[in-house]
């Protein structure tokens, strides 16, 4: 495995990190001002995306691109250095067309949609013109287990009639969120695994109710983490993506990458806080000496540092992984990033926190935004604990293939009986 950067993903890595630096970051004020003022999307991202495009920093994620579509086609392993930086600031994938869920439906779209539904949906998306969002989880029942679903997508001759509750849906409550695609049953008495189904929805479609933006921790996202309800929604039934029964496994597909993709931004966002730490421990002092000249302060440092390198490594042999042997071969490792990343992020943000003292509590510094991701982050895509479970069967299912090949590394009985 070779996760050193090519010269092409250094150039990009230069590029993104200019245009953060020169366009980004200068209008953080005015991003937090427009949308307290209720204002969003805020004026000037139209502008920065046609920038952003015009320098060729658009759809970086999507390695299945084809030469007649809008993109890079970088393979994960390329995109996954420039999701760090774009991690920096929260609103940033947008600028560059990569931001979640549209990344994601825009994979589900570029693997199973027809030709219908990719005119219609995908090129609008791969262009920047539309957004989207992804309707799975619910709040009447535990969605890290996808069977557990309870929304109902019933066929009545040529159409699908939809019935249910979805909440934490991100994007649903941006303004320009055109579709869902939505994962219910149709087949609900069928093999767990081939019970759900996806199917797209147009927003506007009569029986789709927005009932509210959620806030988080106290938090409230203007793309919304929101609550919806269908009540009879009637769409074509080709409005199916891929075929009936075909949910799960085109959830796991989706899931795959985009692990990757949020597991990056949260290093990003480490980073940030490790370098928010390090100059405020150069420049407070206390008792007569600079932060960082206290044992605890350096020694938060030198952990925070080893364990971003040791996080950002694992995760690049996961994108390295899923580039060569697919999101199937890789699932041990995507788990593995999914339980160590925001934990990681957590920890550092933490530390930067009380390095800070009261200031890292408030809007003055983005910490306290940053705290909230990390949290969140050990809930989203699937609690750690599901995470953890995964990566113990693995182990124990090649732990059992393998039995008894360790126990020529036991003490015999009768060296045992000798002491």
């Amino acid at each position: 495995m070779d996760f050193a950067y090519s010269a092409r993903t250094e150039n990009l890595r230069g590029q993104v990190r200019g245009f953060l630096d020169q366009h980004i970051v200068p209008r953080l004020g005015q991003w937090q001002r427009e949308v307290a003022a209720g204002a969003f999307p805020v004026s000037f991202m139209e502008d920065l995306k046609a920038l952003a495009r015009s320098e060729g920093l658009w759809n970086l994620f999507l390695p299945s691109l084809g030469a007649d579509e809008p993109g890079q086609g970088l393979s994960n392993l390329e995109y996954a250095p420039l999701a760090e930086i774009m991690g920096r600031v929260s609103w940033a994938s947008e600028v560059f067309n990569c931001n979640a869920p549209d990344t994601g439906n825009m994979e589900l779209l570029h693997m199973f949609a027809s030709d219908e539904q990719r005119e219609r949906w995908l090129n609008p998306l791969l262009n920047g013109e539309i957004r989207s969002a992804f309707a799975m989880t619910e709040p009447d029942v535990a969605s890290s287990d996808a069977s557990n679903i309870q929304t109902l997508i019933r066929r009545e001759g040529g159409e699908y009639v939809i019935n249910g509750r979805k909440w934490f849906i991100t994007n649903a409550s941006h303004p320009e969120c055109a579709f869902l695609i939505v994962m219910g049953k149709t087949d609900p008495d069928g093999e767990p695994r081939r019970q759900q189904s996806m199917v797209i929805v147009p927003f506007d479609t009569p029986g789709v109710e927005l009932v509210r933006n959620i806030p988080v921790m106290h938090h409230l996202a203007p793309e919304g983490h929101s609550e919806l309800i269908f009540r009879d929604v009637r769409v074509p039934v080709g409005n199916l993506l891929g075929a009936e029964g075909d949910g799960f496994m085109m959830a796991q597909a989706r899931l795959g990458p985009g692990r990757v993709h949020h597991c990056m931004r949260a290093i990003g966002m480490a980073e940030l806080a490790l370098e928010l730490m390090v100059e405020r421990a150069l420049e407070r002092k206390t008792f007569g000496r600079y932060l960082h000249q206290h044992g605890s302060v350096s020694e938060w440092i030198a952990r925070s540092r080893m364990e971003i390198e040791q996080a950002r490594l694992l995760v690049l042999k996961t994108a390295w992984m899923i580039d060569n042997v697919g999101a199937k071969g890789a699932r041990k490792e995507i788990a593995m990033i999914k339980a160590v990343v925001p934990s990681m992020l957590n920890g550092v943000v933490d530390r930067a926190m009380q390095v800070f003292g009261a200031m890292g509590l408030t809007p003055d510094t983005p910490l306290a935004d940053l705290w909230i991701s990390s949290r969140c982050l050990r809930i989203a895509d699937g609690p750690d604990e599901v995470h953890l479970r995964s990566i113990a069967r693995l182990e124990i299912a090649e732990g059992q293939e393998r039995r008894g090949s360790g126990s020529d590394y036991l003490t015999p009985p009768e060296v045992l009986r000798a002491r």
